[in-house]
């Protein structure tokens, strides 16, 4: 591959990113820069976003054809004679491969693409699980629907958390937020000076719905709801009229802004109609932010974290247990939650690229 009149130097590892989502984009860095630290010369391909269409069935043709394309073309430019082990981010990056890699995805097509939804891409998918070397799931949740299509996969998999950062020591606690006087009104701040954030970039998916209903019965005066990554007009072109003075929106934002606003607030809550990961969640607890959520279907990473922290917090019953994070949160939350999402961070993450993933890919 020639760049400038300069031969390309070889390449390793070649990772074929989707980034359909924000979070896809975040995993897809992480794991190359992971790679980098093992030793490993990797070339990160990113496929451009096809436009948007009506359904999900379309959407994920798609992206597939766009994923093909910008493989096929990072594939015709090399220039070494041994060919790099490849990596597909997500089962619908590799649907259309030109040739075969390892597969890391969040949750199989089978299990988030039902009925109609996913018509072709099911089949599909259960012959590219099949033929792939190396499967990357990110959690054993997602490992676990994936066999469930595709029995003997366990034999090929290695789980790999998408890493986040863990947050440095120290910070306001999130019970030192909003103080309340006897008639419910604001009588100080600390720096947990928001409330409630949550995340709405799917709103239908996210749950929007049911996290805005929990905080308007919940509410009291002085305390605000964040809502991130996407914009008004989103909310509104996907049904959402906000009209709330409490309720501030900032629209996409970069990643590090994001962490600094949960550095801020007091609880992440959410209502997912279904978990793929649940990797903001996990940033969230490593923020040191109360987790409060409904207990979703799929393979809903911090739901057990969530849980084993303080049950009160996982409830249907949203708006009551959002109350109790913000008047009596348990004692030790974010010590004890700062343990438990040990496990997601970039260290242990860079273990298991130095010590077992990358000898798999190599050893092709």
């Amino acid at each position: 591959m020639e760049e400038h009149g300069k031969q390309a130097p070889e390449i390793d590892v070649l990772l074929v990113g989707l980034g359909s989502t924000p979070g896809l984009r975040i995993a897809d860095a992480e794991l190359a820069r992971s790679l980098r630290r093992a030793g490993a010369r990797v070339a990160v391909v990113e496929t451009p976003h096809p436009g948007d269409v009506r359904t999900l069935a379309l959407t994920d043709l798609l992206w597939a054809r766009a994923a093909r394309h910008a493989a096929r073309e990072a594939l015709g430019r090399l220039t070494q004679p041994q060919l790099p082990s490849l990596i597909y981010s997500t089962t619908t990056a590799a649907l259309l491969w030109p040739l075969p890699g390892a597969i890391r995805f969040d949750a199989p097509s089978a299990a988030n693409r039902s009925g109609r939804h996913g018509l072709w891409q099911r089949p599909l998918e259960r012959r590219r699980l099949r033929q792939a070397p190396l499967l990357l799931p990110w959690s054993e949740g997602g490992l676990a629907e994936a066999c469930a299509a595709v029995p003997d996969c366990a034999a090929r998999a290695l789980v790999l958390p998408a890493p986040i950062e863990i947050a440095a020591p120290g910070g306001a606690s999130p019970a030192q937020g909003v103080e309340h006087t006897a008639d419910g009104h604001a009588a100080g701040r600390s720096e947990r000076d928001i409330a409630a954030i949550t995340y709405a970039g799917n709103p239908r998916k996210k749950g929007l719905d049911r996290v805005l209903a929990a905080w308007r019965r919940a509410r009291r005066p002085g305390e605000r709801l964040v809502v991130v990554g996407i914009s008004r007009a989103g909310l509104a072109a996907a049904g959402f009229e906000l009209s709330d003075a409490d309720i501030h929106v900032t629209g996409s934002i970069a990643h590090a802004e994001l962490r600094a606003l949960m550095r801020r607030a007091r609880v992440f809550l959410c209502a997912p109609r279904r978990e793929d990961y649940g990797l903001i969640q996990l940033e969230a607890l490593a923020e040191g932010c109360l987790l409060v959520t409904t207990p979703a279907p799929g393979p809903y990473a911090a739901l057990a974290i969530a849980h084993a922290l303080d049950p009160r917090l996982v409830s249907d019953e949203l708006a009551a247990a959002l109350r109790v994070a913000l008047d009596a949160p348990a004692p030790g939350y974010v010590e004890r939650a700062a343990e438990l999402v040990e496990p997601f961070g970039r260290a242990s993450t860079d273990r298991l690229v130095t010590e077992q993933l990358l000898p798999r890919l190599l050893s092709r």
